[in-house]
């Protein structure tokens, strides 16, 4: 069965990937990799939110993890082409824009993901 919820929110985080990426890259255009930071900072946050709700306040309920936190957040984010992104932006000469990438991948997910658990914690105690 959780195979099943696993792969449900999956495919429901890849289309959520998709999309985002598609409409970052329609807007911003495709020199840098807007798409893949914005789902990854979206991800990251409610990744935060999520630990906090399903972790914390409902003891790990098992099927509410499987679907949001594996499920549905490991399709929507995606390392892996983060890190394409990143070789591909060294290897064309743009180091300055494959380090400030890196930067503010690292950064900035971090900070959304302990913004989400503060705020969570805050709002539902």
């Amino acid at each position: 069965m959780h195979l099943l919820i696993v792969g449900a929110g999956g495919a429901v985080g890849a289309i959520g990937r998709y999309l985002v990426v598609a409409l970052a890259t329609n807007y911003f255009g495709n020199r840098f990799p807007w798409g893949t930071l914005l789902v990854n900072l979206i991800g990251s946050f409610l990744l935060g939110a999520a630990f906090v709700i399903v972790l914390e306040k409902l003891q790990g309920h098992a099927e509410l993890r499987s679907l949001i936190m594996v499920g549905f957040l490991g399709a929507f984010t995606t390392f892996s082409t983060f890190s394409l992104e990143v070789f591909s932006l060294f290897h064309s000469g743009h180091v300055f824009s494959a380090m400030a990438y890196v930067l503010m991948s690292v950064i900035l997910c971090v900070l959304a993901s302990g913004l989400a658990v503060t705020l969570t914690r805050m709002l539902i105690q």
